[in-house]
């Protein structure tokens, strides 16, 4: 784990507050209320509301939710281990507006049997929405669970899929 720098601030969104935790200057969480697997606040550090290191973040998840941006480009500083950083690797690779199965992103980064092991590296990324864990779906389509809660997950996407006016499979 790094033992770098830690400050965070909290920005308002449609899905409710996001508290944004960066780590010497790069996004190391994102976090939404009563979000599954939330460290504790004390390891959020010092917050800084103002801090420049916030302002790419903010700026990019207006746009967002705004519907003028479909992709990030924001210096991260993931903390996980080399399976994890993988699977959020591969989240990145997801096209806005889309979706794939646990068991296709298992396959995309070639291990086919690996879809719960996926499943629980998708549902231990702590930077939700810029790493689009909420576009990995059940099998069947379904919305199987999400750190940010099913209905969060599901405005995600339809949010997704108006701009982009895809509609899921």
């Amino acid at each position: 784990m790094r033992t770098g720098f830690r400050t965070h601030a909290v920005v308002g969104s449609p899905v409710g507050p996001l508290t944004l935790v960066a780590v010497d200057g790069g996004l190391a969480g994102l976090y939404m209320t009563e979000q599954r697997h939330l460290p504790p606040p004390a390891v959020f550090g010092e917050r800084d509301d103002d801090g420049e290191q916030f302002a790419a973040a903010a700026d990019q998840l207006g746009e967002y939710f705004t519907g003028r941006r479909t992709a990030f480009d924001i210096a991260l500083a993931l903390e996980g281990t080399v399976f994890q950083r993988r699977v959020w690797a591969a989240l990145r690779e997801i096209p806005y507006g889309q979706t794939v199965s646990y068991g296709q992103l298992a396959d995309r980064i070639g291990q086919p049997s690996a879809s719960r092991a996926v499943g629980l590296a998708n549902g231990k990324n702590p930077v939700g929405i810029i790493v689009p864990c909420h576009r990995v779906v059940g099998s069947d389509g379904s919305l199987t669970g999400y750190g940010g809660g099913i209905d969060r997950k599901r405005y995600l996407l339809a949010h997704e899929q108006r701009v982009s006016g895809q509609t899921l499979a």
